[in-house]
């Protein structure tokens, strides 16, 4: 509690403006009440239902976890402004956004938000909190689908929506610095009259932040074109568990010096430190995009598919999306659109959606007409029929089938999300192999289980299978775990392509990761989180 008061006193120092309560932090908010996005580049750059995670991550002597930061009892005083706080004006209505996550699956107790404008309130709220072992959770846009920013108990918040500056942006070089607030779309908005795009494009860009983005290292739609962040990132500026900020925000796309200390912060979600700020590589806007969606009899038939359209459109080729017929059904059903007439879907066992992303309109419109007519004409057919967008309208109709996907099963019923990597000629074996275990188990009806759905990225490997109930119940999370994850181990696949591990599958980590590589990871945990602050819970139990 004294811990708490220091804190408010402190922060009182620093004179941060009120805070403002922003309920548009999850993709179920409309554009008007989303956070405001970037602001125009500054003259200067800052200074360098829950369940109890799961026993059974087996522990090594040389990898004893951090030790759990203390709990907090709330507040008994007014904090200054810059604290939102249930004993202050804000309700408990308040925090919500906060202490939730957009599936209303994760559920927190924090009683304090702090929304930090500058990377030098971030370094003196967390060097507070490590001299007295308060946990920290960063949160960003809180779009996340495993529970990994939200609080497991009652941890501070740390929101980084206010830090939404673009700090500088080159457009010979295309390398842009933002802080980690910025909202993708609207990094994408300001790149826009620059000719440069984010190499990084996600169904909830309106709410998502950058920072997030890199903290769970998100492939999104376009990974297939741009890569991974991994390979994007050309530095980070981060705040570590001690408060002390590591400035590597290098504007250099060779930097061979040493141990490139920014991977370590891709992917972490927030459990070795925070990060502010992002150097990225943007990528030259295409002048010409267009997409096509085409209807096929068989799963057997994606495979083939896409080596074809990769023999033939190469280098203008930017996605190649996955769309099995239920999912395409629940899209449809919930007014994403409909981008064949119902008679051409008939027989259909599967949609793949292509783009192209070119440099001259009329050169891919040829590629893209011959391809379609070539497949088409051949025999047997690898489709059944497709439809090619004639306008930007069109182009847009069709990506909002597939970007509406989240939402459309969001509205059928409770979502369960597994976002895993295996062989791409699995995909289907995996609907149906975890639709037949639910049905063997009683649950494939409409008061338990009402669909088994699946869409991902076929370039990448990655499928989104999604079970769709009619509530979470412990039955059903009792019959799917741990048997999706066994099922994606004997595939030697990934339990989390990349929505990251966050507190659903912290049990889960050796099924993708052998004992000695846990081992490893917690001994870079502990280096850098000796006292257990950052994001607890997340990644590793508690």
């Amino acid at each position: 509690m004294r811990a708490l008061l220091l804190l408010c006193v402190e922060l009182a120092l620093c004179g941060l403006e009120e805070t403002k309560v922003d309920h548009g932090c999850s993709p179920r908010s409309s554009a008007a009440s989303r956070r405001a996005g970037c602001s125009a580049p500054r003259s200067s750059p800052a200074a360098s239902p829950r369940r109890t995670p799961a026993a059974g991550l087996a522990r090594s002597p040389s990898s004893t976890p951090s030790p759990r930061p203390t709990s907090r009892t709330s507040p008994t005083i007014l904090p200054p402004a810059a604290i939102l706080s249930t004993l202050s004006s804000a309700s408990a209505a308040d925090l919500e956004p906060f202490n939730n996550d957009w599936m209303n699956k994760y559920h927190g107790r924090s009683t304090t938000v702090l929304r930090p404008r500058t990377t030098q309130e971030v370094s003196a709220i967390v060097k507070h909190c490590s001299e007295r072992r308060i946990g920290i959770v960063p949160q960003g846009g809180n779009t996340g689908l495993v529970g990994g920013s939200v609080p497991i108990n009652d941890e501070l918040v740390l929101s980084l929506g206010n830090m939404n500056s673009v700090r500088s942006f080159d457009d010979a070089s295309g390398i842009l610095v933002a802080d980690a607030g910025c909202i993708l779309q609207s990094l994408s908005d300001f790149l826009l009259p620059h000719d440069h795009v984010v190499p990084l494009d996600l169904g909830a860009k309106g709410s998502c932040q950058i920072g997030g983005n890199v903290s769970t290292n998100a492939g999104g739609l376009r990974l297939l074109r741009y890569g991974s962040l991994h390979g994007s990132v050309l530095g980070l500026e981060v705040v570590l568990p001690d408060g002390s900020i590591l400035d590597q925000l290098t504007a250099l796309r060779k930097d061979n010096t040493g141990y490139d200390l920014k991977q370590l912060f891709i992917g972490a979600e927030g459990t070795l430190g925070i990060v502010t700020g992002v150097s990225i590589l943007t990528a030259a806007a295409p002048q010409a995009s267009n997409n096509m969606m085409l209807a096929l009899p068989t799963f057997s038939n994606v495979l083939p598919l896409y080596k074809e359209v990769k023999r033939q459109l190469a280098e203008i080729l930017s996605a190649f999306e996955f769309i099995d017929r239920r999912a395409y059904d629940l899209a449809v059903k919930h007014g994403q659109g409909r981008a064949l007439d119902e008679a051409d879907v008939e027989g259909a066992d599967c949609f793949v959606l292509v783009e192209t992303s070119g440099s001259n309109r009329e050169h891919d419109e040829q590629k893209l007409n011959k391809l379609l007519e070539d497949l088409m004409e051949q025999e047997p057919s690898l489709i059944n029929t497709g439809v090619l967008a004639t306008s930007p309208a069109q182009f847009s109709s069709l990506w909002a089938i597939r970007e509406g996907l989240t939402e459309s099963v969001g509205k059928e019923g409770k979502a369960y999300k597994y976002d895993i990597s295996v062989p791409q000629d699995k995909f289907k074996e995996v609907l149906d192999i975890t639709r037949d275990h639910l049905a063997s188990k009683g649950l494939m009806h409409d008061q338990a289980v009402k669909h088994v759905v699946g869409y991902g990225h076929v370039g990448d490997g990655n499928l989104h299978l999604n079970v769709v109930a009619d509530a979470y119940t412990p039955e059903i999370e009792a019959a799917l775990e741990p048997f999706v994850y066994e099922l994606v181990a004997k595939y030697q696949g990934s339990i989390s392509a990349e929505h990251g591990i966050g507190v659903m599958k912290t049990h889960a980590l050796p099924y993708s990761k052998n004992a000695l590589s846990i081992e490893w990871m917690k001994k870079v945990k502990n280096l850098f989180d000796p006292k257990g602050i950052m994001n607890p819970g997340k990644v590793f139990e508690l």
